[in-house]
């Protein structure tokens, strides 16, 4: 489905990712996020490797690319090597 990131054995509804599955927020400059769920209208997504949560416009939001999960993952380690995350 989404890459490694999927359950196979998730039960969600068409449509709806798996948690922690990582999307891009394309209403938010490509923003890579892990979906966390539903909130109102909204998805909820937060950073790679923690961090704040953001709502996201459903309709612009779609499953990252293999590519774009190892520069996320890849920068979340960067950052960490330096000493500026935990």
């Amino acid at each position: 489905m989404y890459g490694e990131n999927v359950c196979p054995n998730a039960q969600q509804p068409p449509g709806l990712p798996a948690p922690g599955t990582l999307m891009v927020d394309t209403g938010r400059g490509d923003r890579v996020g892990e979906f966390r769920g539903v909130a109102g209208p909204y998805w909820s997504l937060r950073p790679v490797g923690g961090g704040a949560e953001w709502e996201a416009v459903p309709h612009r939001v779609r499953p990252a690319l293999l590519m774009e999960q190892l520069r996320a993952r890849t920068a979340r380690l960067n950052a960490r090597s330096r000493g500026e995350v935990l």
